[in-house]
């Protein structure tokens, strides 16, 4: 026996108008406004990735993914965000892969290329530094990175019906390519930006009247942000120096490492030029820093300085060796960092502005606390030039601190191939010259490439020495300073650039002459200059010392010769030990197994895809369930009332409104109109739905096939229209994940004619 209470059936009004279905409309505005706001947020990258091929890619992903939106729309969320994914994993094949399946699917030998791809785009971003060139490898990271991102925002905006929540994403393409530059970035980048944030907020379908007033208050958010960007000059990450403490003045460490941006100099496909350099009497190197401290397994890194002197204005007096005094103009065109470059031992430094920078003497490094670009600078140099007797004369590291014969931690075997290497010399020039000869002279077997990685399994000083035996100037610079120190010379390596070309009126210095090289002391004389890089260009500076070295020992330095020397050795002396063989040295450990090509493995991808799987079960049963009711509801019949019903509570439930078991089809829509706010075609609808409901129970007159569809989806879309439900409700309707009691009422709905007829 049933305890609800009879009400007569309400006749259907026949000439009631059509409800409006707002939610079947197609969000033309909200789905272009969610593409364009990513395109918009996307200027940033302009500072990372060189040209502007990236952006064709980028703008050709997102208009992929604005396609497959609108087009499968009408499908459901879930629907939409595979069609978006698979549209994009379609053009990553046509456009990077070689071996697609009908050459637009992917399959396993496609995402083996895409595995190749993105760990080539990481070794490229790991010896890098901004801009980086446009390889298919980094453009196959943009497209990628710029299809899930527009996926994303399309989830976000038009899905989930969140324009708001949208912002994490598009925060995310913007603050990442800041991350990764230390240039100011430019004020319409953040203008693009906050526009494409604002036009999303106020593109969304059904607020037209809010766009006055959206644009207003982005129209002042962007007044605002150039403003204060312009004043402040903090847009980008151009860091401050650390402010920890630490003894001898290494307490943190100081924006990209130095080598990093040395490498990303000199993979630039076209180079840029720097500085124009006049009044240099002779071709020398231009130190922009100095490293002292050596990391084993992490190399040389750069230390906050000392507290130095104030630029512009003396530094010091002009030592008391041989040299050469110029007066030299650098006029900057494109060089914007830390650091000063200088030439030699600076006397005095003009043409900067008072305060920003300072001149660490102990380091002999210019420097300020946040990257700038100066126009120019004049500086009264001094170029020493000492004698081959004054240098063989001076020994020991009076003058230094201790922290410039620091080996703590250094391999042995990178000591015991020193003193191969130095055997025989007596004071500490010769041993330098050895050293250097060992890299660079007639009989080495060191070779320079750019192409070089560091070594993986073992130390990587001892497998440069012994195994690869190539590699840039960083390799070459490290291991020679280390070797020093290891034999008792104080080193340090330095970092700045060679002296570029001639060209009769200036030098011209670009980031195709970044340089590192060693710089030993010598009491008395100061840091002199070695260069262990073997170039073949002919950008390697040979100081006078060197020079004269090397007449003394004509061989040193010149073409190989054919003769059996081993490095270091000079005839007559007795051989060498040679050094370890790689057969010699503890074996690597393997690495992980990798699909075929030195790709990624694909478990990790299928671990993604399994989570992803998994987080959308339970929308997924949603759409089924709705899919299954809305289709009883067409079909009409006994089961139509009640299939409507149900959704209607559910479409309720969804956004945490509950109902008692013990309420009435009236009390229930009540509830219903009172929690949603429904306007008067939603409520006009819903008693379209309650009255067939009544019918349907009490008097056995059922909905005709198709008569019920259009009022249970106005009522849905009234709902929805007031109760927006989150990105989480979407992906966990708790229709689904909680047996609400709403859910039961639906259910008894199910079985009310029965228990009535009974």
């Amino acid at each position: 026996m049933t305890t609800s209470v009879r009400v007569p059936p309400a006749a259907p009004p026949s000439a009631a108008p059509p409800p409006v279905t707002r939610g079947g409309r197609l969000p033309w505005v909200a789905t272009l406004a969610s593409g364009l706001a990513v395109l918009l947020a996307a200027g940033p990258m302009s500072a990372i990735v060189q040209g502007s091929g990236w952006f064709g890619h980028a703008a050709t992903v997102v208009t992929v993914v604005v396609a497959a939106g609108l087009l499968l729309h009408r499908l459901g969320p879930i629907v939409v965000a595979a069609g978006q994914a698979a549209a994009v994993l379609v053009l990553l094949t046509v456009q990077f892969a070689d071996h697609g399946l009908l050459g637009v699917l992917p399959g396993p030998a496609a995402f083996g290329e895409f595995g190749g791809l993105l760990s080539g785009a990481g070794q490229q971003i790991d010896t890098g530094t901004a801009p980086v060139p446009a390889t298919p490898e980094i453009l196959f990271l943009v497209t990628a990175a710029f299809g899930l991102l527009a996926i994303g925002v399309h989830l976000a905006a038009v899905s989930a019906a969140a324009p708001a929540a949208a912002g994490v994403p598009l925060l995310a393409v913007f603050a990442v390519p800041a991350a990764l530059t230390d240039v100011l970035l430019p004020w319409w980048a953040m203008a693009a930006a906050a526009a494409g944030f604002g036009l999303l907020l106020v593109a969304e379908t059904g607020i037209r009247r809010r766009i006055p007033g959206g644009i207003a208050l982005v129209a002042v958010a962007v007044v605002l942000a150039v403003g204060v960007g312009a004043a402040a000059s903090f847009v980008g990450t151009a860091g401050r120096f650390d402010n920890g403490s630490g003894s001898g003045g290494s307490g943190g460490s100081i924006g990209l490492s130095p080598f990093t941006a040395l490498r990303g100099q000199l993979e630039q496909t076209t180079p840029t030029e720097l500085f124009r350099v006049k009044g240099l009497t002779r071709p020398t190197y231009l130190r922009a820093l100095t490293l002292r401290q050596y990391v084993p397994d992490a190399g040389w890194q750069a230390t906050r300085p000392e507290p130095g002197v104030g630029l512009p204005g003396p530094i010091q007096a002009q030592p008391g060796i041989a040299g050469d005094l110029a007066d030299v103009e650098i006029e900057n065109v494109a060089f914007r960092d830390y650091w000063l470059p200088l030439y030699g031992e600076p006397l005095d430094v003009g043409g900067l502005p008072e305060g920003p920078w300072l001149y660490d003497k102990s380091s002999d490094t210019g420097y300020t606390g946040r990257p700038r670009q100066e126009n120019g600078w004049r500086e009264q140099a001094f170029l020493p030039a000492p004698t081959v007797t004054q240098l063989r004369q001076s020994e020991g590291s009076a003058g230094v601190g201790p922290e410039y014969l620091d080996v703590t931690g250094v391999d042995p075997r990178v000591g015991e191939i020193a003193k191969q290497v130095v055997a025989g010399r007596n004071n500490n020039f010769d041993r330098a010259m050895a050293l250097q000869d060992y890299f660079t002279g007639p009989n080495s077997q060191f070779t320079y490439s750019l192409q070089t990685a560091p070594g993986a399994g073992d130390d990587a000083l001892v497998e440069f020495l012994t195994v690869g035996r190539a590699g840039y100037c960083e390799q070459f610079a490290s291991a020679m300073a280390v070797m020093l120190r290891t034999v008792g010379v104080p080193a340090r390596v330095a970092v700045g650039f060679t002296a570029g070309i001639d060209d009769g009126q200036y030098r011209s210095i670009s980031t195709s002459d970044a340089h590192a090289w060693v710089e030993a002391w010598f009491p008395g004389v100061g840091w002199t200059i070695f260069d262990p890089t073997p170039l073949t260009d002919g950008r390697t500076i040979a100081p006078p010392y060197v020079q004269e070295a090397q007449g003394d020992n004509p061989g040193a330095g010149k073409a190989p010769a054919e003769q059996d020397l081993l490095p270091g050795q000079e005839a007559g002396q007795e051989p060498l030990p040679a050094p370890a063989e790689p057969e010699q040295l503890p074996p690597p450990p393997v690495a992980p197994s990798a699909t075929e090509g030195g790709g990624l493995p694909l478990w990790p991808i299928a671990v993604v895809l399994l989570v992803a799987v998994a987080a959308l079960v339970p929308a997924g049963l949603r759409a089924l369930a709705r899919r299954r009711r809305m289709a009883a509801v067409g079909a009409g019949g006994p089961g139509a009332a009640g299939a409507g019903w149900a959704e209607v509570l559910a479409e309720s439930a969804d956004r945490g409104v509950t109902y008692p078991p013990s309420d009435t089809v009236r009390g229930a829509a009540r509830r219903l109109v009172r929690e949603h706010k429904l306007d008067g075609d939603a409520q006009q609808a819903l008693r379209q739905v309650v009255g067939a409901v009544e019918s349907s129970w009490y008097g056995d007159v059922h909905p005709a096939p198709g008569e019920l569809q259009e009022p249970v989806r106005a009522v849905r879309a009234g709902i929805a229209s007031e109760s927006a439900l989150s990105l989480r409700g979407r992906l966990l309707p708790r229709s689904v994940v909680h047996r609400t009691p709403s859910e039961q009422l639906a259910r008894a709905a199910a079985r009310e004619p029965a228990d009535h007829r009974s």
